[in-house]
């Protein structure tokens, strides 16, 4: 499975006016809790870009301040940044992909490893799915699937 699938909300779905909790999806970003702070940020950074990318509906409109200054929407249903072990990703990762409805994006650990893209891709083309390992996943799907995934995983510190 690719993890690349048809997720986000419908136009009538976005309800800015209410809780977070309420929102149909839920999106939830896992951070390999031995990462030093500036790479973990940077996993995060990069799976929720390529998440905000791919989900409809996911970002809320811009906000306007007192001034008239725009400043673009943020996620309006909410995103959790948690933590857990390296080998608990992976498991995560693969238990999300066979899940109906829930979007993956990942950054295995070679999107850290080298400065040039095409080397990435390079590496990873070589690698087996199931010898990936990752510094970080993205996850979008049904509040209740997403939970059942990140089950008793904390907030990263």
């Amino acid at each position: 499975m690719n993890g690349i699938s048809q997720v986000g909300f419908e136009p009538e779905e976005i309800r800015t006016d209410e809780p977070t909790r309420s929102a149909r999806l839920k999106w939830v970003i896992v951070v390999d809790q031995a990462l030093p702070p500036g790479r973990a940020a940077n996993a995060a950074i990069c799976v929720a870009a390529a998440t905000a990318t791919a989900v409809t509906g996911l970002i809320g409109p811009d906000a306007k301040d007192a001034d008239g200054h725009t400043h673009p929407g943020l996620p309006w249903a909410g995103c959790a940044v948690l933590a857990a072990p390296a080998a608990r990703l992976g498991e995560i990762r693969v238990r999300a992909a066979e899940s109906l409805g829930v979007f993956v994006a990942d950054m295995p650990v070679q999107g850290q490893a080298t400065r040039i893209y095409d080397e990435f891709l390079r590496q990873v083309g070589e690698a087996a799915a199931a010898d990936l390992a990752y510094h970080a996943i993205s996850l979008v799907g049904p509040r209740n699937r997403v939970d059942k995934l990140v089950h008793r995983l904390g907030l990263m510190a």
